[in-house]
């Protein structure tokens, strides 16, 4: 089918317009990604949901896109169609404490959003770029919380079935960074609802430099949620976390590589070559560890800012977990400096880092 003959049949759809001049660097954190056949924006979920249907009788690859901040898009033109979830609708019930969200609401108005309603159990995930619809994919998760945690049911639109359902959040194997949505394309997120306190009062801090922050007298402590998130925003912030678009530390997927769970024997290897006590590591059940990824990077010799001014690709100034696109980056000058990063690991402490965001295109 011609594009001319797709845009009609998009564009026939309630809630959906076209265009040909959107490209992926318009539309995600790090700036990057060349230009799609066509990017069709959708003010509904309905009309999402018949997009994608849409491109799927057709045979046409669909990317759906709401924040951007967990796509790295190759270069160029792409055979593809970008699906925008443009519906942005936040339903908050101080009373009961459920908080529904269109997928493409902005996640931090969510948080802000639960947070001003006197609601507790999001404030961990203040400041995190991106839309509602991607936190159950990947179980968004920061400073000791998850998506898991609050999530209670997702409507999707099955692409398979070509139905629309809510699903319960116990049936998408949510685990670290992952949930059976992942990678598998089967499909689309249009709304998501959490069971929140009604108290005021935050989730039981568990991260360590959160709780320091806050004055915690002990672990497990609760805060009040409004004081939490500003507390949460403030150590953000000092990291390039959270998204300015004046400022190129901020122009990245956010944590590029995810904190690596190895057998306790390697956790031991690792340390005992660093020779630091205070290494950074948590157990994660079965023998297994959970290692801190930005402090394997930095002790394989890449510091903030590697490789050094005038890079177009580099880390992050305030923070080495974050690869950003210093104004003038493609994506392959991103893609070289993550295979080098990740090689250094490897090679230093046998460690094997994985990213975190989604690969259009291009891969390592």
């Amino acid at each position: 089918m011609s594009d001319v003959a797709l845009t009609q049949r998009l564009t026939d759809i309630p809630g959906v317009t076209c265009d040909t001049s959107t490209t992926l660097a318009d539309l995600t954190t790090l700036r990057l990604g060349g230009a799609p056949r066509l990017t069709a924006r959708c003010a509904t979920a309905e009309a999402a949901a018949r997009a994608v249907c849409t491109l799927d009788e057709r045979g046409v690859e669909p990317l759906i896109v709401g924040g951007g901040s967990n796509l790295v898009v190759a270069d160029g033109p792409l055979d593809l169609v970008v699906v925008l979830l443009e519906d942005d609708a936040i339903r908050v019930d101080p009373a009961t404490g459920i908080v529904r969200a269109a997928a493409g609401a902005v996640w931090d108005d969510v948080v802000r959003a639960s947070v001003e309603a006197g609601l507790g159990g999001l404030e961990c995930l203040s400041g995190i770029p991106g839309s509602a619809g991607a936190t159950p994919v990947q179980n968004v998760g920061a400073y000791g919380a998850e998506i898991a945690d609050v999530l209670t049911r997702v409507r999707l639109w099955d692409r398979r079935a070509g139905r629309e359902e809510w699903v319960p959040a116990s049936e998408l194997d949510l685990a670290y960074r992952y949930s059976n949505l992942k990678f598998t394309h089967r499909a689309l997120v249009l709304e998501v609802e959490f069971r929140l306190h009604t108290d005021g009062l935050s989730a039981p801090l568990r991260f360590g430099a959160l709780a320091r922050e806050l004055g915690a007298a002990e672990p497990g402590e609760r805060f009040p949620a409004a004081r939490v998130r500003e507390a949460v925003l403030r150590i953000r912030r000092g990291k390039a976390m959270v998204l300015d678009p004046e400022d190129y530390d901020t122009w990245s997927a956010g944590s590029f590589f995810t904190n690596p769970v190895v057998d306790a024997a390697v956790a031991d290897a690792v340390q005992d070559k660093v020779g630091e006590a205070s290494m950074p590591r948590f157990a994660a059940g079965e023998g297994r560890v959970k290692l801190s990824a930005a402090w394997l990077i930095e002790r394989a010799g890449f510091p903030r800012g590697y490789p050094g001014e005038g890079a177009p690709a580099r880390l992050s100034t305030r923070h080495t977990l974050a690869l950003t696109n210093r104004g003038a980056a493609s994506t392959e000058d991103l893609v070289g400096l993550a295979r080098t990063v990740i090689a250094g690991v490897r090679r230093e402490f046998g460690v094997e880092l994985v990213p975190e965001p989604v690969w259009v295109g291009v891969a390592l």
